[in-house]
């Protein structure tokens, strides 16, 4: 793994778990109990340079390569997958605004989003509408010189504290996206707690009732709502959220490992029994394995790739599938200590769960990547080395 990486990666990646360590973990309890991130922590992230990070230096981002933004995700799924949750909801809609907004868009928010001070949230997903993207039922409509919107958005994370939504309507019979302030008439915000995981992602149900923006709150152009903008932004939260489950991974290995070395029973430490050994076994070989996929991944986007987003789409599969397993694992090899209420490894399983179902569920990850298996050359044919 080390040897695929510059020294460059590995000096940014050894900062990030310092920084992780350091200013995440310990607001991750917190954050999961009361169900919403510390503003402190969120400016924390702005400062170090964690918001925002994939754009030009020009608009405040660090144009971090994608392995090392990976890096910084696994760092974040390592200690609180809700930061890592934020990061990338901020990172999907400000890079929407920087690719596909227009000049006075970009200077509204991309700043004020990068340093922390603008909470950004994405709202695609509605009560009837989840993996099926397209078919959104949310109405914009030409009204003058405004559109006005109409419909629901649910699950939306950070919804409950955002200050601006990317918001995807039906415009003309169009997908197409809007920017929508927090404040405009029209709009109301309603909490979703009690989640299984992700309780610190402040997820709330927005409702639109003839909320009326001026026209030049249009990102793109009418119909570029699915194929251009959200594809796009979809790809950087499927990508994180592939390295956040490597984290994820890593955080119940470390946590089942240690407790294992201590925990004695039959008058010898626990990780002497052969059924330990093989939980322990299948976590480090799956978090591994994980971490290789993603950074495969990561390679074939600094690359260009074409495959690039499928390779993504089997990275964030893999690496789900596997993070929920190490979970599951991590609790049984804790006993009673991994269902306690404040267990470490208790809140890990529960967010392990709901990555396997935010950025693609598990079901339509397997049937996209069934389509794709029919069209992959063989490495040695196509000219590859993994």
């Amino acid at each position: 793994m080390t040897s695929r990486l510059t020294d460059r990666q590995m000096q940014t990646w050894a900062s990030f778990r310092e920084f992780a360590d350091a200013f995440i973990a310990p607001e991750a309890g917190t954050a999961d109990e009361r169900q919403v991130l510390s503003r402190d922590l969120i400016k924390e992230l702005g400062s170090a340079g964690w918001l925002s990070s994939l754009l030009p230096e020009e608009w405040g981002g660090s144009s971090l390569d994608m392995v090392s933004y990976g890096l910084m995700a696994e760092e974040m799924g390592r200690t609180c997958q809700n930061v890592r949750n934020f990061v990338a909801c901020a990172d999907m809609v400000s890079h929407s605004i920087w690719k596909w907004g227009t000049q006075e868009q970009k200077d509204r928010w991309l700043r004020s989003i990068r340093s922390g001070e603008a909470i950004a949230a994405f709202a695609l997903t509605e009560p009837k509408v989840g993996s099926d993207a397209k078919s959104v039922e949310t109405q914009a409509r030409a009204d003058g010189s405004d559109i006005v919107l109409r419909g629901v958005k649910k699950w939306i994370s950070f919804g409950e504290i955002a200050d601006v939504f990317l918001v995807f309507a039906q415009y003309e019979g169009r997908h197409t996206a809007f920017l929508v302030e927090r404040e405009t008439p029209g709009l109301r915000i309603g909490a979703l707690q009690g989640l299984l995981g992700l309780r610190g992602s402040s997820l709330g149900e927005i409702t639109f009732d003839d909320c009326r923006i001026p026209a030049s709150s249009m990102v793109g152009q009418p119909g570029s709502g699915l194929v251009f903008v959200a594809s796009t932004a979809l790809d950087i939260g499927r990508y994180s959220t592939a390295w956040g489950c490597v984290g994820l991974a890593q955080a119940c290995l470390e946590e089942a490992s240690a407790y294992a070395r201590k925990r004695e029973q039959y008058g010898t430490a626990i990780i002497d029994h052969q059924l330990v050994q093989r939980m322990l076994a299948d976590m480090l070989t799956g978090a591994t394995a994980s971490r290789l996929m993603c950074l495969e991944a990561g390679s074939v986007k600094d690359a260009g790739g074409m495959d690039a987003v499928n390779r993504t789409l089997m990275a964030k599969y893999f690496a789900s599938t596997t993070a929920n397993r190490v979970a599951a694992d991590a609790v049984q090899v804790l006993g009673a200590y991994g269902i306690g209420g404040d267990s470490p490894v208790g809140r890990l399983f529960r967010d392990a769960k709901v990555m396997e179902i935010i950025e693609g569920t598990t079901q339509l990850h397997q049937s996209m990547l069934g389509d794709w298996s029919g069209n992959v050359a063989h490495p040695a044919a196509a000219g590859r080395t993994v």
